[in-house]
Formats: structure tokens, C-alpha cells, sequence
């Protein structure tokens, strides 16, 4: 089965004034739909064609080598941005409550010491890339990666990530790369990534 762009789970003005309509359009119905297009022409006819996209990027090493930097370029794409389209909501924001937010106290000394170390990440990222929380296998850890790399594919869970590609903030925040980190955090969907966080054994 081919992969396909998921649906954005609220309107594409439902994030404003944090991330403006016009951004959201462009930016899950033209970048996520070249990721999918891209990631199904490349895994065409091969044995990973319809593959999960997480077993696909767990085990980039595996594909002819022709084919790994457009999987992990695309099919990386399709995969961060499904998740992050999820890690935001409306209405959402605030901080994280019960087990995830005492392993984020826990790791990082406070959650303002987490937002800092996160928005270092994003903000530092040279180019394009993500910034992410992940569960390293024994606890929480803040890493970042170039373009579309995903933490899985060196044996971590992402459980965040924001996108600092400039398409994901550059109609609204020109080249103010820490202002939209900034108003970001206002749309963070906690609950989705405490589910993310008691998955991966919190």
C-alpha cells in the first residue's frame, strides 16, 4: 500500500495566530504530498514498497544504496511530518503533567530547562532539520538532525519534534527562526506526546 498524506486533524486555521492558515496549507498539502510522492516512487516495486515507514527508516542500511538517501530524505519527511501534524492542537500548549513531566524534571532539572535545551536545538540547527525530545532506550534526551533525519534510524523514539525547515515558519516569521519556536510551544499537544512517552516504556 502506497503511502499517502494523513488528513491534518483540525482546520488549517485552527493554530492561529501561532501558525498562520496560509503556512499550514502549504506546508502539509504541497512539502508533505512531494515527501509521499517522492518516498512512493523510490520504494516502487521493491520489497519495501507499503512497508510501515518506521520499519523502512529503522532499517535504512538495508536498501540498495540508490535508494537510501531518497528514502531517508522523503520517506523521512513523510514520517516527521505525520507525527508532527499530531504533536500540535488547538487550545493546546501549557506543560505536561504526571509521569512525563516528573522524566522531563527529572532529565533536564526543570521544564524551562527542557524548553531552553529544545529551542537551543532548534534554533542552532544549521540549515534545515528538526529538533527533538526523544527516548534514548534508558531516558530522555534533546538531539537534533539535519533535513529530514529522524532520530528512529539511530535507535531512538522521537516523542517531539518542531520543524525548523523554513517552510514551516518563514510566511509568518521571515527569518525569525526563534519567535516561531517561541510561539510553537503555545500549540504543543502534551497529551499525544505522554502517549508517545508511556509507548516507549516511560
Amino acid at each position: 500500500m502506497a503511502y499517502s498524506v494523513p488528513p491534518l486533524p483540525y482546520d488549517y486555521n485552527a493554530l492561529e495566530p501561532h501558525i498562520d492558515e496560509q503556512t499550514m496549507r502549504f506546508h502539509h498539502d504541497k512539502h508533505h504530498q512531494a515527501y509521499v510522492d517522492k518516498a512512493n516512487g523510490a520504494l516502487e516495486g521493491t520489497q519495501w514498497d507499503g512497508k510501515p515507514i518506521e520499519e523502512v527508516l529503522q532499517d535504512l542500511g538495508s536498501l540498495p544504496e540508490d535508494k537510501r538517501t531518497p528514502v531517508r530524505n522523503n520517506g523521512g519527511g513523510h514520517y516527521n511530518h505525520s507525527l508532527f501534524w499530531e504533536w500540535m492542537a488547538p487550545d493546546a500548549g501549557g506543560e505536561p503533567d504526571g509521569a512525563l513531566q516528573s522524566a522531563i524534571e527529572s532529565a533536564f532539572g526543570s521544564f524551562d530547562e527542557f524548553k531552553a535545551k529544545f529551542k537551543d536545538a532548534g534554533v542552532n540547527r544549521f540549515g534545515s532539520g528538526w529538533a527533538w525530545l526523544v527516548h534514548d532506550g534508558s531516558g530522555l534526551a534533546v538531539v537534533s538532525t539535519a533535513n529530514q533525519d529522524n532520530p528512529i534510524s539511530d535507535g531512538k523514539t522521537p516523542l517531539l519534534g518542531v520543524d525548523v525547515w523554513e517552510h514551516s515558519y518563514y510566511l509568518k516569521y521571515q527569518n525569525r527562526r526563534p519567535d516561531y519556536i517561541d510561539a510553537w510551544w503555545n500549540v504543543v499537544n502534551w497529551s499525544k506526546v505522554a502517549e508517545g512517552f508511556e509507548r516507549a516504556g516511560g
